[in-house]
């Protein structure tokens, strides 16, 4: 199969056994695909977040949801940044710069690209994971506690709230190990970036079922971010086909009319 007339699917920010983490599909050669009506379409056809590399050499990313065209999504980037192995992305965004240290691939970019989660801070992990998951709809909220402050050792869950249907990080395929799309995201990154420019110290996170994030800050409100990356699946991609063409109306002669109506 030619790599770049296929559809790779990935699992970004796993857990060390390779479980958990958001689901993402990439596309690696988007011509098929021009116009952001039929990106939508195979989006909706994969389940939800999908990257289509419309520039393999520099990097150029255009992101999807079923819903949505997307500015930035931390684990969209990640993934594709193991994928491409590119030291630079160019989303809608802006540049963002990558790394890989053999286990973890990086990527450095701006907290105030995430979405605007509200940071609830709880007394203990237990707390967080007896919160319920809320219905869709609502404030996009970010709940986090301790593990272990000095280790700098996280338990948090994402709730896009109203921007669930479309939020960065929710499953792009069906996948047992992840949350799926719905009010709770297993592991998008938005809200980790937010909470390690809000707390100005790298932070190791545990999030939703057991997806594992990693965080440091840098200058000028910069945070590099990173985990693990595993490749789910392969197909091949199908050329999608065209709407048929309009039939032109026939004006009809006053003696067609009437034969019809006899």
């Amino acid at each position: 199969m030619n790599e770049r007339q296929q559809l790779d699917v990935l699992r970004v920010f796993c857990a060390a056994d390779g479980r958990h983490g958001s689901a993402l599909s990439v596309v690696r050669d988007p011509r098929p695909y021009r116009d952001p009506a039929s990106r939508r379409a195979l989006a909706g056809g994969s389940g939800g977040d999908t990257v289509f590399v419309d520039d393999p050499e520099r990097g150029v990313l255009d992101l999807h949801t079923p819903g949505a065209r997307l500015p930035f999504a931390p684990h969209a980037l990640v993934g594709a940044a193991w994928l491409l192995d590119l030291e630079e992305l160019n989303p809608p965004a802006g540049a963002v710069w990558t790394r890989g240290d053999g286990e973890f691939t990086w990527i450095t970019v701006r907290a105030a690209w995430a979405p605007p989660y509200t940071l609830e801070w709880y007394a203990s992990p237990a707390e967080v994971d007896a919160l319920p998951v809320p219905p869709p709809g609502g404030t996009p909220r970010y709940a986090w506690a301790w593990e272990d402050e000095r280790a700098g050792r996280i338990r948090a869950r994402a709730f896009p709230g109203a921007e669930a249907a479309g939020a960065p990080g929710l499953a792009a395929v069906p996948d047992p190990d992840s949350t799926g799309i719905g009010a709770e995201d297993e592991a998008g990154g938005g809200g980790a970036l937010l909470l390690t420019d809000r707390l100005g110290r790298a932070l190791n996170i545990t999030q939703g079922r057991g997806s594992q994030i990693l965080t440091a800050p840098g200058p000028d409100g910069e945070v590099e971010i990173g985990g693990r990356v595993r490749l789910i699946s392969q197909a091949r991609l199908l050329t999608p086909v065209p709407p048929p063409a309009p039939v032109p109306a026939r004006r009809l002669s006053v003696a067609d009319a009437l034969r019809l109506m006899t």
